[in-house]
């Protein structure tokens, strides 16, 4: 009997440290994100890795409990982790369609043959809806960079911490973008992409320091709507920052 006992309270106590350590490496996860404010930000996706060691160390630690299982799975709604679409969706493909905002409509083509993993991504965002009621939040006027970006899950141009990555594709070697370009927006990390994008309304250099930026597509007619709500200028009269003409997006349309 004690023997079982021992047995028993081996058990409990690795499933007790199982449960231990998957709340510290969700935690921990959590904790390390990074701030993402730039005009190409993204975000980091540690939540997905840690969710993975919480899972292999409560599962192999012992055989988890009812409540380890549920802990889990709280878990994992709590991440609430998008999958990446594969690239092959958008492979050869060429995906033409709208985006619709408050000031006009916007024609636009992504080209999954230059840019199959963005392609992919997108397409899949728009059949989702997702872009309905998103803003485009962030604009620049300088004389080198001129841009809308939009897509951002809070409005304020972070990105959704859970949704990363990559890699760069279709980036131009001197670093020009013309008018009409449609591309992803991202951080340092050349796998940090996110559900994040922006319009090239003028002709623009941006610096390729850190990779460039993936060049999805490009905007086939409208390119007015953006030039005029530029013309309206940024907040406080900044060029960078909120469009005094608030722009938010009512759809987004791929076929």
């Amino acid at each position: 009997m004690a023997a079982h006992r021992t047995s028993r309270t081996s058990r409990e106590d690795k499933r007790r440290v199982a449960r231990m350590e998957a709340r510290r490496a969700f935690a921990a996860a959590r904790t390390a994100r990074r701030k993402r404010d730039n005009v190409f930000a993204a975000s980091a996706a540690a939540a997905v890795l840690a969710l993975a060691v919480a899972l292999q160390v409560s599962w192999f630690g012992s055989n988890p409990s009812a409540e380890e299982l549920a802990l889990l799975r709280e878990q994992a709604a709590v991440a609430d982790v998008r999958e990446v679409p594969d690239p092959s969706l958008a492979e050869g493909k060429t995906f033409t369609g709208s985006l619709s905002l408050g000031q006009g409509e916007i024609g636009v083509e992504l080209d999954g043959s230059a840019a199959p993993q963005a392609a992919a991504v997108f397409k899949t965002l728009a059949d989702e809806g997702y872009f309905a009621g998103k803003s485009c939040h962030r604009m620049t006027a300088t004389e080198s960079m001129s841009v809308l970006q939009c897509g951002s899950e809070t409005g304020d141009g972070q990105a959704d911490p859970d949704f990363q990555w990559g890699p760069v594709e279709n980036t131009p070697a001197d670093g020009f973008y013309p008018a009409g370009t449609i591309a992803v927006a991202r951080g340092e990390d050349v796998m940090s992409h996110g559900t994040q994008f922006f319009i090239v309304y003028k002709d623009s250099t941006i610096t390729q320091e850190t990779g460039g930026y993936t060049i999805m597509g490009k905007v086939t007619s409208g390119l007015d709507v953006l030039e005029a709500i530029a013309s309206q200028g940024i907040d406080s009269g900044k060029t960078d920052g909120s469009p005094n003409d608030p722009v938010t997006i009512s759809s987004f349309t791929l076929n």
